[in-house]
């Protein structure tokens, strides 16, 4: 293992009531990490980062839906952003289809955000985090690729990619066909060595290759637009 690849810090943490995954990714050799979808146990996370050596420098929104960012939910109120902002204000990276809903949904400011656009990345240290758009779920739904030399990737995928399945698409803003060209033009044009790290824990395993969904899941095995929707049921 070479010096840059020890220098990722990367945590996958079990959180919340609905089996969700945050992350917290960074250097090891700048002390700088990010949050991804900081919804629930806020203050657990910003604990762990601590604990391991780490400053939380930002938080990286996968998409505004309120299990990922806090906010009003079936009659309960999730503290996400709204607490993280409240204890140690970082800038929010969101991609720009996003932003408006997430500040309607958390109650953050448009000041509080770092909007984005697809391929824009974030450098802590040796490690690059690249942002890529991928809607379908939500109109600004985005995906984290980690990349340090001589590693693979870790694709942080959200609510676009799941192992053994793909997001919902039946919710408002959701778009069944963008989340095809999502799937099949840019996630799945990916190595197949690329890790991937997914938004919930809806399969046995907490991760999986690119490669065994690409011939296991079958949202990317369906290559034809009408085949897919009709698995969709769309």
């Amino acid at each position: 293992m070479t010096t840059v690849e020890t220098d990722l810090y990367f945590q996958q943490v079990p959180v919340g009531e609905m089996a969700n995954l945050a992350y917290l990714i960074g250097s090891r050799s700048s002390r700088e990490a990010v949050i991804v979808d900081p919804a629930w146990s806020v203050d657990a996370l910003l604990d762990r980062a601590e604990a391991d050596g780490m400053s939380v420098v930002g938080a990286l929104a996968t998409h505004y839906h309120q299990d990922h960012v806090g906010g009003e939910i079936f009659g309960h109120t999730i503290e996400g952003l709204g607490r993280l902002l409240a204890r140690q204000p970082v800038p929010i990276h969101v991609h720009r289809e996003e932003a408006r809903g997430l500040c309607k949904i958390t109650g953050a400011s448009e000041s509080d955000l770092a909007v984005h656009e697809s391929g824009d990345c974030l450098t802590l240290g040796g490690v690059v985090i690249r942002l890529l758009h991928t809607p379908g779920h939500t109109p600004g739904s985005q995906c984290f690729l980690v990349e340090t030399p001589g590693a693979p990737g870790r694709l942080v995928s959200g609510d676009t990619l799941f192992l053994g399945s793909c997001g919902r698409v039946d919710l408002p803003g959701s778009d069944p066909e963008a989340m095809f060209d999502s799937l099949h033009n840019k996630l799945a044009k990916l190595p197949d060595e690329t890790l991937l790290y997914p938004g919930h824990m809806y399969s046995p395993e907490p991760s999986g290759t690119l490669g065994s969904q690409k011939t296991s899941n079958p949202y990317l095995r369906v290559t034809e637009l009408s085949n897919f929707l009709t698995l969709l049921g769309a």
